[in-house]
């Protein structure tokens, strides 16, 4: 059964864009992008631009917004039994070309090396402008090969990006 994705998030001066691959099942049931509880996306977001966890879902996104930080996915739908990107299939891609023309960005950011790899095999060759792509690791609780600390430390590249 194909499941749907979100819409992006995007404020009224977008600066960067951070692509996740496709939301997990707690996002998909709690209509938020990474509701899962042990996501550190919301945590990393706190320490660079204050819309952490202690704010509703609604606030987080304005101040993300605010911030000119835009959250999307690669995936517009796809396929998929568990939460895990390697159980995507029939995945449909998101019409990149559209949005970054219409919302030119200093920078994207990955969400993890399976969001890139998407992005570089699916979109890439589609696109008029690319603005400099990064990678980082990914904020899933699956995501064990590194420490929280690093990981916070490397997101923190975004910070040159937004002010």
């Amino acid at each position: 059964m194909e499941i749907e994705g979100f819409s992006p998030i995007v404020g009224i001066n977008p600066k960067i864009l951070v692509l996740g691959t496709f939301p997990g099942e707690d996002s998909l049931r709690q209509k938020e992008y990474y509701a899962h509880p042990h996501n550190l996306f919301w945590d990393i977001m706190e320490c660079i631009c204050g819309a952490g966890r202690d704010k509703d879902y609604e606030t987080r996104v304005a101040v993300l917004s605010n911030a000119g930080i835009c959250l999307w996915d690669v995936l517009k739908s796809c396929e998929r039994d568990t939460s895990s990107d390697k159980a995507i299939r029939n995945g449909q891609v998101n019409d990149f070309d559209a949005f970054l023309s219409h919302h030119p960005m200093k920078a994207v950011f990955f969400n993890g090396k399976e969001a890139e790899k998407l992005f570089r095999r699916r979109v890439v060759t589609e696109l008029k402008t690319l603005p400099p792509m990064f990678s980082l690791p990914s904020t899933s609780p699956a995501n064990t090969r590194i420490t929280k600390d690093e990981k916070f430390r490397q997101w923190c590249i975004i910070k040159q990006y937004i002010q």
